[in-house]
């Protein structure tokens, strides 16, 4: 452990400016986010509405964002990181805003829609930074620190969230709606404070071809065949996943209300906590990654992750449904950085924003279209079996995606 430890110490002292402004600045999105989506479900059953609207707040954002990340993608080749993330940042920041004062449900869908839209920015030009300010060697180790970061973040995010909601109820004696309101309005505050940090990153661009900015899309494609096919064999694995993920990653915070009567404190300190296994499960990757190689390594933290999900899907116990919540989301996750890592590797840097958009985007479109379905079929079966199908669904897509992605890309070599 000491020397694992040692290892990441003296990768993050190689890490250059930018990479730590960006870090700095996700710090301070992840923050916002996770105050803003542990309590966000919350605030739309106290304006009246049912998970029905849930689910379609939730397709609406992640549907902007599909549609939203191969265009900025392929923009963020042409023009550079710097501006789209922070074009991104800033309107995104304005969408949490309005979102956590508006209550008609044609607005929420509105700024769900923005709110998706703007963040597309930050997620399809994320990587791409971070991959053309690091080597190849330090690649792994800096994606999984980048996620790591995001978890702990996240961690944060969902404390205060969970713990603010019921700190304005109990000492300011507000109402329900107020407090979550007061909540959402904290973390839209933290997410647009991460512009400072981004307006302080000195992009200087790597100089590929002295026409590489004014190809046309057509030439560009035809001189990276080999990078595409790379990229659609990527994004058919990402979309099963996705469509597994829709199903119940945005609903957890329900999950354990619904299905447990849990506090809004005891639901962010779970999920918190999730977030916290899966930042150290993504610290540990690299090692895994030395052993195994980036393919098997992946493979095999899938996989453990599954008899984690149908102990959460099937219990009757809160403790054995956290139990098998925090193993689920610590294996499944870790895999995340080590695959970024695979795909950075494997395309040129010319088509690195729009690999990440591809894949990105089919994931996101795996929420848009399982939303309503997930939140349809609770609805009319319950907290209890509701669940069981729409988890034990879920681990069957896992279950596929991560055979489908063994058997395309086992003979990848690994990184040295």
């Amino acid at each position: 452990m000491g020397s694992l430890a040692g290892d990441w110490r003296d990768q993050f002292k190689q890490y250059n400016k930018n990479v730590r402004l960006f870090l700095l600045s996700s710090i301070l999105v992840n923050i916002g986010m996770g105050i803003f989506m542990i309590i966000y479900n919350y605030y739309i059953r106290e304006l009246g509405f049912n998970d029905q609207t849930n689910g379609s707040v939730i397709a609406m954002q992640a549907t902007a964002t599909a549609i939203t990340l191969l265009p900025i993608g392929i923009l963020s080749d042409r023009t550079g990181r710097k501006k789209i993330i922070l074009i991104g940042t800033i309107f995104a920041g304005v969408s949490l805003f309005v979102r956590a004062m508006v209550g008609a449900e044609s607005l929420l869908l509105s700024g769900a829609f923005m709110t998706g839209l703007f963040m597309a920015f930050i997620q399809v030009t994320a990587i791409p930074l971070l991959a053309e300010n690091s080597t190849e060697k330090q690649r792994v180790h800096l994606f999984s620190f980048n996620f790591a970061v995001i978890m702990i973040a996240n961690v944060i995010g969902n404390l205060l969230g969970g713990s603010l909601s019921d700190f304005f109820i109990f000492l300011f004696q507000v109402s329900e709606l107020w407090s979550i309101r007061l909540t959402l309005l904290i973390g839209a505050t933290f997410y647009i404070a991460a512009i400072i940090p981004i307006t302080k990153i000195r992009e200087e661009r790597k100089i590929r071809t002295a026409n590489v900015q004014k190809k046309s899309f057509r030439q560009l494609f035809q001189t990276n065949r080999k990078g595409l096919k790379i990229i659609m064999l990527f994004a058919v694995a990402q979309i099963i996943i996705g469509f597994g993920s829709g199903l119940v990653i945005p609903y957890l915070n329900l999950y354990f209300v619904d299905r447990f009567d849990a506090s809004y404190t005891s639901v962010g300190l779970i999920l918190s906590s999730g977030q916290l296994m899966t930042a150290i499960a993504m610290m540990i990757g690299p090692a895994v990654v030395k052993r195994l190689g980036e393919v098997r390594a992946v493979v095999l933290l899938q996989l453990m992750s599954i008899p984690f999900l149908l102990i959460t899907a099937f219990t009757e116990q809160l403790w054995l449904a956290v139990f098998g919540f925090l193993f689920r989301q610590a294996l499944m996750n870790a895999g995340n950085p080590i695959q970024m890592s695979l795909m950075m590797r494997s395309v040129d840097d010319s088509i690195k924003g729009l690999a990440n958009s591809v894949g990105q985007a089919v994931f996101q479109l795996g929420w848009a279209v399982m939303g309503p379905v997930s939140t349809t079929i609770v609805l009319v079966y319950g907290a209890y079996n509701g669940y069981a199908i729409v988890f034990s669904i879920t681990a069957g897509l896992y279950i596929l995606g991560t055979t489908y992605f063994f058997l395309v890309f086992r003979h990848n070599k690994p990184t040295s």
